[in-house]
């Protein structure tokens, strides 16, 4: 869903912010397909390599679009309208300031193209709170803890907690410059999905 609601397309030059080991910028670049460009940008260089290393071990011609880059959200090393859509997988939510990263990718949208930031929802349901609280305590921790990774999951909760919710979310955006921004909720509102129109 995250990559349809960013618009891309056949052909597109699109950009995924925080791509982490590569997963969303490999769904773009099937989407875009190989007459498209695809470019990963994390601050992880160790990310980058397991990304990297991901898109050579497979087959599919069209990763051959794909374009690594070590580089800051807030700062990113594009120029201005250089990408027709601009996805952000789980990333808005630990960046340093999420202002200044959705100014920056409507900064390098072209006019008219969007922005899709998937992420964890901060739910004003108090259900659904209870909820992810309950999946993160007894089923996400307890997974990551069967490979030695449980205190990188603990955060989660302290992390939504801190993060935005929908409607906060879409008024960062307007601040931000876009022209409109809506927030979806998905998976039962565990998680949330913002898509933003320069």
């Amino acid at each position: 869903m995250a990559i349809s609601w960013s618009g891309a397309k056949k052909g597109d030059n699109v950009l995924d912010v925080c791509c982490g080991t590569g997963d969303l910028a490999f769904l773009l670049s099937d989407k875009v397909g190989p007459t498209g460009k695809v470019v990963g940008l994390d601050f992880s260089k160790e990310q980058l390599l397991i990304a990297s290393s991901r898109q050579h071990s497979q087959s599919k011609t069209c990763y051959e679009n794909i374009k690594w880059i070590e580089g800051n959200a807030i700062d990113l090393p594009f120029p201005e309208s250089s990408f027709d859509a601009v996805t952000i997988g789980y990333g808005l939510r630990n960046v340093v300031d999420r202002l200044k990263v959705l100014e920056e990718v409507c900064r390098v949208l072209k006019p008219g193209s969007k922005v899709s930031a998937l992420d964890f929802n901060k739910s004003t349901n108090p259900f659904s709170t209870s909820f992810q609280e309950w999946m993160i305590d007894y089923v996400v921790v307890p997974a990551a803890d069967i490979y030695g990774l449980a205190n990188e999951y603990r955060y989660l909760k302290r992390s939504i907690n801190e993060f935005l919710t929908g409607k906060e979310l879409e008024r960062l955006a307007l601040n931000a410059g876009f022209s409109s921004a809506k927030h979806f909720e998905t998976g039962g509102g565990l998680m949330g999905n913002l898509v933003a129109v320069r």
